[in-house]
C-alpha cells in the first residue's frame, strides 16, 4: 500500500540545544519508522529490526524462551511478549515493566550479574538476542575491539545458556564480522550476517546471526561455514 510523502520537517536551532541535538531532532521527526513504532506502540523504532529480520528467519517461534541482553527500552522484549513469548531481559538501565517479561539491572560483563542472570532464566533458552553496544569514542579501531570483545562474551555466555539447537542475534560494528565469525563458527551450524533495512543508512551497526547452537562438532571449527562469508541479502 503506497503511501503519501510527507514534506520534511525543519526544526531551528534553540539557543540552548547544541547543533549536534538539533540534527538528530530533525532526524526523528522525518525517521518513517520512528513514526510507525508511535502509532503501533513500540517504544523504540529498534523493533522493526527485529521484525524484519523475524520475517526473513523465523527467530520467534512459539513457545521459545528468550534471553534480551541489552534490553533497554525495551522494544525487543515487548515485540516477543506480543508473540506469546516468555523474555528474561538485562540492561544497566532500568526498563519499565512489561507483561510476560522479567528484567534485571546490571552490567552483563559483571559475573555476579550473570549469576543472577542465569538465576532468573532458570534453565537454558531457545534464542538469546544481544543489542547490546560499547560506549562509542569515535576512534573506528578501539570499536571494533569494543564490539568484538562484547560479541566474544555473548557468544561464551550463549554456551551456558542456549539449548542445543538454539540461536543468537547480536549487534556489532562494522569490521568486527571476522572476530565474531571466528567465535561463533565452532559453536553454530550457520553464521550469516544482517543488516535489516530499519537500520538507518549511517550507521556503522550489522548485526551477527547464529542458528542452531552446537549442531556441529566444535573441533571441526577450521572448515568454513558455507554461510559466513555471505551477508543477507534485503
Amino acid at each position: 500500500m503506497s503511501r503519501a510523502r510527507q514534506p520534511k520537517q525543519r526544526v531551528r536551532t534553540a539557543r540552548q540545544r547544541s547543533n549536534a541535538s538539533t540534527r538528530w531532532l530533525q532526524r526523528q521527526l522525518n525517521d518513517p519508522y520512528v513514526h510507525r513504532a508511535k502509532t503501533e506502540g513500540y517504544r523504540a523504532r529498534s523493533a522493526y529490526k527485529l521484525l524484519e529480520i523475524d520475517a526473513k528467519h523465523g527467530l520467534l517461534g512459539p513457545g521459545r524462551r528468550v534471553c534480551d541482553l541489552g534490553a533497554a527500552p525495551g522494544s525487543w522484549s515487548q515485540l516477543c511478549a506480543r508473540r506469546g513469548l516468555e523474555v528474561v531481559g538485562l540492561d544497566l538501565l532500568p526498563v519499565d515493566p512489561i507483561a510476560g517479561c522479567r528484567f534485571l539491572v546490571g552490567d552483563f560483563r559483571d559475573d555476579d550479574v550473570q549469576g543472577a542472570l542465569l538465576k532468573a532464566l532458570d534453565g537454558r533458552v531457545d534464542l538469546v538476542l544481544s543489542d547490546m553496544a560499547a560506549d562509542a569514542t569515535g576512534q573506528r579501531i578501539v570499536d571494533r575491539l569494543r564490539a568484538e570483545e562484547l560479541a566474544e562474551a555473548v557468544l561464551a555466555f550463549t554456551d551456558t545458556v542456549l539449548r542445543a539447537g538454539g540461536d543468537t542475534l547480536i549487534k556489532l560494528v562494522r569490521g568486527a564480522e571476522p572476530a565474531a565469525r571466528a567465535a561463533a563458527l565452532p559453536r553454530f551450524a550457520q553464521v550469516q550476517f544482517v543488516r535489516p533495512p530499519a537500520t538507518r543508512k549511517e550507521s556503522s551497526e550489522i548485526f551477527m546471526l547464529g542458528r542452531r547452537h552446537n549442531a556441529r562438532d566444535p573441533s571441526s571449527s577450521g572448515r568454513q561455514d558455507p554461510m559466513s562469508n555471505e551477508n543477507d541479502r534485503w
